[in-house]
């Protein structure tokens, strides 16, 4: 399903009380200032790794497909964006004040921007920094940055949310329940009431320590991520 379609889908639902009611009337794809932000948003991106090429311009309009009458100028608006990654951050703050009480629809334009980012085989450190302020400046939530990330990216080894066994946007105390668990589980005692032999008691005395270490370094990005929001 294409951005432009999963928008539609999202606006042809009923609006309940839990859904946005605040946002501009009719689909963002017909909003000249969303058009414009995510065509920016997308040029420069492609740019935050030193060039962009035409592998990324598709896949823009893969996700971020304009209305056939509107193409050439989002083409033209998308050539002259991208000659720097200058200016992005206003960008993201137009949309995030335009659509801030509709975190779904942002999270969706981060997911597209993500896909645009590894068009070429590959997303860099610069444009993982750059999807990463974008995403704060949306105000969406650590968990939210860290399920899209690995969607697309998958989750290496060491990742923290991968040591607990836990998902990315698992809430707060989800989190400790399964450290705790994790703990629990390791814990040498265990390894020797299982009948091992003592040589395992330093495993388990270094997998305990991997475990608080995937702990803290969840609970810091979290704390992190909460301050930079409130900045």
């Amino acid at each position: 399903m294409t951005f432009w379609r999963n928008i539609a889908g999202l606006a042809a639902r009923r609006v309940d009380a839990a859904e946005c009611t605040a946002c501009p009337p009719g689909l963002p794809g017909e909003d000249p200032a969303f058009s414009t932000a995510v065509t920016a948003l997308g040029a420069k991106l492609a740019k935050a790794d030193g060039y962009a090429d035409h592998h990324e311009f598709a896949a823009f309009s893969e996700v971020f497909q304009a209305d056939a009458r509107a193409e050439r100028n989002v083409r033209r608006l998308y050539e002259l964006a991208g000659q720097t990654t200058h200016g992005f951050e206003s960008y993201a703050r137009r949309l995030a004040k335009r659509y801030g009480q509709c975190p779904q629809l942002l999270e969706d334009v981060l997911d597209g921007l993500f896909h645009i980012a590894k068009a070429d085989g590959a997303i860099t450190d610069h444009e993982l920094a750059y999807l990463d302020q974008v995403a704060h400046l949306f105000g969406l939530t650590a968990p939210a940055f860290q399920r899209l990330r690995a969607t697309h990216l998958g989750s290496a080894s060491d990742d923290p949310y991968v040591v607990l066994s836990v998902a990315p946007d698992a809430p707060d105390r989800a989190v400790r329940e399964a450290w705790k668990r994790a703990l629990s589980e390791a814990h040498p005692d265990r390894a020797l009431a299982r009948g091992l032999p003592a040589e395992f008691v330093e495993v388990a005395h270094a997998k305990s320590a991997a475990i608080n270490a995937a702990y803290d370094a969840i609970t810091r990005d979290r704390k992190a991520w909460a301050v930079r929001g409130a900045a």
